[in-house]
């Protein structure tokens, strides 16, 4: 069995070094009840929206919240959404931003116009300047990023292909840690993949693999041979692929691929769940926890997540009530707060007898211990 208790006993002492794109993600959500006169396009009633961090941002914010410090770093333009963003960052307690402000280039940010009812994404309208950042704005990044890396555990490349993250860039920030003996996560988006070159972990999807590799992605056959391609091409240590709800893939470059299938529950939202996932990876690889339990905790991670609306973050202490034992649990983290755990209760439960008594037990005695145990022989689950 993996070790995950002692795991999370180290992650409140780990720090994180994030670099990447940083966006606005706007949720306007609604009802739609008919269409429009005007064109055959659903008028959306809005109900309200919600502003979250984005992007980068939404891994720095995943770190944070499994209780890890973050150091992250970005570009900015000079706008409200860059000002709505900083005062998000600074508001986290575990995260420590260093945002880079480029007055020629507007703050990326995502409206997502969604059916609140039938949780649907009706429209997504983007405002952005996905070009490279200029080589001031490069070099500040660089300089600040190479600051940060002493007290890094990890190094995220949270690369959504916006331009933070140059050829440059990344260049100096692999090379950098490579050379101080910090393992390098990368998100990948770049066209060519060999900019990453040198990184410790690459998490691709499927698709993204397949572009990567001019391969066949379709099985898990084609997908451990274009991550094992991938692996000889970059010198990475290990391709962990993201098959959507198939769960993920660890191929490793030594061998031992492992598939973590998905946990059976109710999508509500996907957005950011591969943020979740490299936010995971990045931690827990910090803590020295070896590559399949920390794809595990990741697939678990990732789990969490998608049963939340919007761009969603997970707790160290609902990944905890996730994959750990019940009987390792505290008495508090066995109650469920969480839809998707529910959901997967449920699945696993389906088809068995299950039970309910009542009493009052604050003084336990043998009559208790005779009814709770005489109940419990009548049923599946108490």
């Amino acid at each position: 069995m993996f070790n995950f208790e002692d795991a999370f006993k180290l992650i409140p002492e780990q720090t994180i070094v994030c670099v990447g794109d940083l966006m606005l993600d706007d949720f306007v959500y609604g009802e739609v009840s008919r269409i429009s006169p005007e064109a055959p396009a659903p008028i959306l009633a809005v109900k309200r929206n919600e502003l979250t961090v984005g992007g980068a941002g939404n891994v720095a914010r995943n770190i944070a919240a499994l209780g890890a410090r973050c150091i992250f770093l970005g570009v900015v333009g000079e706008d409200d959404a860059s000002r709505t963003l900083m005062r998000a960052l600074s508001a986290e307690p575990l995260i420590e931003p260093h945002l880079v402000v480029d007055a020629e280039r507007p703050t990326t940010r995502k409206v997502r116009f969604v059916s609140e009812h039938h949780s649907t994404h009706l429209l997504r309208a983007d405002w952005e300047l996905a070009k490279a950042i200029n080589p001031k704005t490069e070099k500040v990044l660089i300089d600040r990023t190479l600051a940060a890396l002493p007290r890094a555990g990890s190094v995220v490349l949270s690369d959504y292909a916006k331009g933070t993250l140059t050829p440059r860039v990344i260049r100096e920030v692999i090379d950098a840690a490579r050379q101080a003996g910090i393992p390098i996560i990368i998100d990948p988006k770049a066209a060519d993949y060999a900019v990453y070159r040198g990184a410790t972990v690459i998490k691709p999807n499927r698709k993204e693999l397949s572009e990567a590799t001019h391969r066949r992605a379709d099985s898990d056959p084609d997908v451990i041979a274009a991550a094992l391609q991938l692996n000889r091409l970059l010198g990475t240590e290990a391709v962990v692929v993201s098959l959507s709800d198939a769960g993920l893939l660890l191929v490793p470059a030594d061998g031992g691929t492992i598939h973590v299938p998905a946990y059976p529950v109710k999508l509500r939202d996907t957005s950011g769940a591969g943020d979740t996932v490299v936010a995971a990876l990045a931690v827990l690889l910090a803590t020295k926890l070896g590559y399949e339990p920390a794809v595990r905790a990741a697939n678990a991670a990732a789990a969490v997540v998608v049963g939340k609306r919007g761009t969603s973050t997970v707790s160290a202490a609902e990944l905890r009530s996730r994959i750990l034992p019940a009987a390792s649990l505290a008495p508090e983290e066995k109650i469920i707060f969480d839809w998707s755990v529910l959901d997967e209760r449920l699945a696993e439960w389906r088809d068995l007898r299950v039970g309910f008594t009542n009493g009052c037990f604050d003084l336990l005695h043998p009559g208790h211990i005779k009814l709770l145990s005489e109940a419990r022989a009548a049923c599946d689950r108490l």
